[in-house]
């Protein structure tokens, strides 16, 4: 975010909208999740120049650790591209002037079958510029054959409840762990958001940075006595998420917040793995999640591409291309459509369930980054240190980045 208000005095690109042919030229910027991302890319833009005749498309992939250098760098150079595809850090360049608004860069029809949460998601003062690509809540993973041999018969709803389920299965002994709580630097945020939003926490307000507050510090606490109580793994701050999921999947956890691509690792990985999915358990049981989108953006570079970039991503929200990116990835859809055509797939039932209950960083806020940050170097301090420092830590760090 602070990368996107930094060049916010860069122009973006001043090429007119036709190159030496004629045709409307389109700079596509995309993010590389897999194998399967180059393909799919390569096939629809030559589909859709196929049908669009007058635009000729040029695509551009690069991997999730380089894509953000070579953005600022196109920025710096006035080569700002016309469609980018990134996290929230794209609608950020929403406020500096420097993109179209969302709602101008598909049709109506296109964009009202987006799923409205996800738009929201990654509004700057109530204006969206980001379309959602991809789409991620969480959900509880649990292992059936581990819930039936502690006795246990339904997935829980609420934090007592998980407590409870994952302590009968830590006493199963034999290196099985109760609950999977993943602390470490890889993604603290996210494991930390999961329970703080099911006790009515936000992270966000009034454009302030709002971590030290007594929903957040009733959900740090009872992460605590989990730990505290032998529900979880050893050592919650020094685990990272993808290491722990491996865990879950060679069957020794219990349960663990997992998102959509895990259920092909299982199924790639330990496919005679008896599981199942449910809602994330809140603190009373009512729903709501953590939600997780990826966007795209319009660059405004001057020249008259409106038009064709809407088009093209007309071509992509289209429900088998749409649904066949998502296919690829192992993301569920973040439209109505897609959705629907999603909902034949029981695996990814609680995931569709969950998107309107999901609930989104404050990714678009400039100091999310910094705060993220804390989050991933601090939180798992809770094992050793009380909450009241540790909340007050991450909280001193938000505010330090303004």
């Amino acid at each position: 975010m602070a990368t996107a208000a930094a060049l916010g005095l860069a122009g973006c690109g001043s090429d007119s909208g036709s190159g030496s042919d004629g045709k409307v030229a389109l700079d596509l910027l995309v993010p590389s999740y897999g194998d399967k991302t180059k393909p799919y890319w390569e096939q629809l833009v030559k589909d859709f120049e196929a049908k669009n005749t007058d635009i000729d498309v040029t695509l551009e992939i690069q991997s999730w650790d380089d894509i953000y250098t070579v953005l600022d760098t196109k920025i710096q150079n006035d080569k700002a591209p016309d469609i980018l595809e990134l996290d929230a850090a794209g609608p950020a360049y929403g406020a500096e002037d420097m993109l179209y608004k969302a709602d101008e860069i598909v049709s109506k029809e296109t964009y009202a079958d987006i799923e409205p949460s996800f738009i929201d998601s990654a509004k700057i003062d109530g204006q969206a510029y980001g379309l959602p690509t991809v789409a991620s809540t969480r959900a509880l993973f649990y292992n059936k054959t581990l819930f039936q041999q502690a006795g246990i018969t339904a997935p829980p709803k609420t934090w007592d409840e998980l407590l409870e389920a994952a302590k009968k299965i830590q006493a199963l002994g034999n290196g099985t762990y109760g609950y999977g709580m993943p602390l470490g630097s890889e993604e603290a945020q996210a494991e930390t958001s999961i329970w703080a939003y099911g006790a009515g926490a936000s992270w966000e307000k009034d454009g302030k940075m709002t971590i030290d507050t007594p929903e957040a510090k009733e959900a740090l606490t009872f992460m605590k006595r989990m730990i505290d109580e032998g529900a979880t793994q050893p050592n919650p701050g020094a685990t990272d998420r993808t290491n722990l999921l491996d865990v879950f999947i060679q069957g020794k956890i219990g349960m663990i917040e997992g998102l959509p691509p895990i259920v092909g690792q299982i199924n790639e990985k330990n496919p005679d793995l008896d599981w199942d999915i449910a809602p994330s358990p809140t603190k009373d049981g009512e729903p709501v999640t953590l939600g997780v989108a990826d966007y795209f953006v319009g660059f405004d570079n001057g020249g008259d591409k409106q038009e064709a970039i809407a088009k093209f991503l007309d071509f992509f929200y289209q429900q088998d291309n749409y649904v066949k990116f998502n296919d690829n990835e192992g993301f569920i859809p973040a439209t109505k459509s897609g959705a629907e055509a999603a909902a034949s797939k029981p695996e990814l039932k609680i995931f569709l369930e969950s998107l309107p209950d999901a609930k989104f960083y404050p990714a678009t806020n400039p100091a999310w980054a910094q705060t993220s940050g804390a989050f991933k170097s601090d939180v798992g301090s809770i094992e050793t240190k009380p909450v009241d420092e540790v909340l007050a830590t991450i909280q001193e760090k938000a505010d330090a980045s303004g």
